[in-house]
């Protein structure tokens, strides 16, 4: 039994039930035994891949894609180039090295990282140099605002809801003996699902995220204030149906309530509620990774690359292609959607 597992049953056994946003913070995020607490949960040794550990050519593009929206709006002379929930940096590394192609966007941006993994602060220290950290969005300076979160939306806590006539039942987190199971509360009617009430059915499953709405809506402030654009990539779709809750621990699905501490949790972004938290802020439409990276030249950079490589090599470069575009891959599931001012052109990539 996982040192964390004790502490939820004890504290199932004394306060009841936990709901999933709960269950998944603390497995996520409990100062000791989280699963960002101490430990690099990227790549080979850890539990999950994303793209920026792939290939260069996914920052490098995302990056060329803020720095052609800073043109596009004028320039501006003071900006923020923020990531959420930065990883090791590579993907802001890679953005920059291209960046540093964009005459005057390095001299104009001040680098700044959301992280609150200790673990992953020091990684992306060695990296970016002169980068500023902060736990929360809000320490951000108030200027235009350039934005990237990857793979962030979709490791915030969730709650999930099973519809039971005109009303809902919560899934929650309870005990049996050692074990932690699923359970259902009571029916009761919520208001914030009312509307799902005309697009689901009795027994379907609707997941809600609720640190999502106040992130989105102080990311849509500052870009409708400021300037600015956002890109968000993420796994999910344009509304939340069904239950995607997940774990992954080292690269393979795993029970979520096995081994608290030791697995990866995410659901699918409902980029829906997202879009809609972030007005004034406008947004593009939903796009898939594929082909939001073959509009900004993955193809061509593709090709640039692998003119310098031969053997393994070239074909770890290849499927790095792949994976990231083919829709059977990275292609489909991933969306992209981007935020930007009323009246300003869409991010490069994205159509509204």
């Amino acid at each position: 039994m996982t040192p964390l597992k004790r502490i939820l049953l004890r504290q199932i056994a004394l306060t009841g039930p936990l709901t999933l946003a709960d269950y998944m913070a603390l497995c996520l995020s409990h100062p000791e035994h989280g699963i960002y607490a101490s430990a690099d949960p990227l790549g080979a040794g850890g539990h999950f891949t994303t793209a920026p550990e792939i290939t260069q050519m996914f920052g490098e593009l995302v990056g060329l894609a803020l720095g052609q929206a800073w043109l596009d709006q004028g320039a501006p002379d003071r900006i923020v180039l923020a990531e959420l929930g930065p990883g090791r940096g590579t993907l802001m590394q890679d953005a920059l090295r291209a960046l540093a192609r964009v005459p005057g966007f390095a001299d104009a941006a001040a680098l700044h990282l959301v992280e609150t993994s200790p673990a992953l602060r020091r990684e992306q220290a060695r990296r970016l140099p002169g980068a500023q950290w902060h736990d929360h969005l809000a320490g951000l300076p108030e200027a235009p605002l350039f934005l990237v979160a990857n793979e962030f939306f979709d490791a915030l806590p969730i709650r999930q809801f099973q519809r039971d006539g005109d009303a809902w039942r919560e899934r929650v987190v309870g005990a049996s003996g050692e074990r932690l199971t699923l359970g259902l509360t009571a029916a009761a009617a919520l208001a914030e699902l009312e509307h799902r009430l005309n697009d689901t059915e009795d027994g379907q499953i609707v997941e809600t995220c609720p640190a999502l709405p106040a992130i989105a809506t102080e990311i849509g402030r500052r870009v409708a204030a400021h300037g600015g654009a956002a890109l968000v990539v993420d796994y999910g779709d344009w509304r939340s149906r069904g239950d995607t809750f997940q774990a992954l621990r080292h690269h393979a699905p795993a029970d979520p309530f096995a081994e608290p501490g030791t697995a990866d949790l995410t659901a699918h972004v409902d980029f829906e509620a997202l879009a809609r938290a972030a007005a004034p802020a406008a947004h593009t439409a939903l796009t898939p990774q594929g082909v939001f990276l073959e509009r900004l030249g993955i193809a061509q950079r593709t090709g640039q690359l692998a003119e310098r490589l031969a053997g393994d090599a070239l074909e770890s470069h290849l499927a790095a292609h792949r994976r990231l575009t083919l829709p059977s891959e990275m292609g489909h599931l991933f969306k992209v959607i981007g935020l930007f001012p009323d009246g300003a052109a869409p991010p490069p990539g994205l159509e509204t």
